[in-house]
């Protein structure tokens, strides 16, 4: 029992009791990921749901749902706050959280396993500097080793395991070229018309089409691959083209 005395003690002295009261938010969380279904990933900052694509103008013409200058259309409805894509070039997902990860190097894994390590490896080291030192000055320097040794130890450890969280890359317009995509407009030229994509993940998004020279068998319902970005007319280039017939 004295020893159990002993632990409390030390667990609820300086520096140990400010990582104890962090370490049972910490068991809490994970209790409640073990029993309640809850994702590791659940908070990682830069991995919002679904990706999403801005796919510029839309030009001036007929039709309900196609009016207007097209705005932000999303990849089949997923929530906007995803990944963008802006003007073709990609922007490295990732929250306030996961940047200060980063710059601390520990990136690469869910903000809660970086955390739950740093927590953890803290409480260890401070328990024992707390057990085999006595004295606020020496308690103070208990403190410091205990915030360096942690992020070491979790700069170690996160390496490895990233490998089990592969992130998610951002979408980009030029994801869609070299795709089929159905016509939705009743005719494509050089300044109008829209198709119909679907991305790599099942999803459809509404996109601007354009022909490089007069395709007047493009119309509502064909067909069509889609292989360049214009970047500057914020549009995508389509030509005829029929798949082969499965089988």
């Amino acid at each position: 029992m004295a020893g159990l005395g002993g632990f409390f003690a030390a667990a609820l002295a300086f520096p140990t009791a400010l990582f104890s009261f962090a370490l049972v938010v910490v068991v809490g969380y994970w209790l409640l990921m073990l029993f309640g279904g809850l994702v590791p990933g659940a908070v990682h900052g830069g991995h919002d749901a679904g990706h999403h694509v801005d796919v510029g103008h839309a030009g001036h013409h007929p039709g309900a749902g196609y009016g207007g200058h097209g705005g932000h259309t999303g990849h089949g409805g997923h929530g906007a706050g995803g990944h963008g894509a802006d003007s073709g070039s990609e922007r490295p997902g990732g929250g306030h959280h996961t940047g200060v990860l980063d710059a601390l190097g520990l990136g690469g894994v869910p903000v809660t396993v970086a955390v739950s390590l740093l927590v953890a490896l803290a409480w260890f080291v401070s328990l024992a500097g707390t057990v085999l030192t006595s004295g606020a000055p020496a308690r103070g320097g208990v403190f410091v080793v205990a915030l360096v040794a942690s992020w070491a130890g979790t700069r170690l450890l996160v390496r490895p395991m990233s490998r089990l969280f592969p992130q998610d890359r951002p979408a980009t317009r030029g994801d869609f070229v070299g795709r089929v995509c159905v016509i939705r407009t009743g005719r494509v030229t050089a300044d109008f018309g829209q198709a119909e994509v679907t991305a790599e993940d099942g999803s459809t998004a509404t996109v601007q089409v354009r022909t490089a020279e007069p395709e007047p068998g493009l119309t509502a319902g064909r067909t069509a691959l889609i292989f360049d970005y214009d970047a500057e007319g914020e549009h995508f280039l389509v030509a005829p083209f029929d798949p082969p017939a499965i089988a």
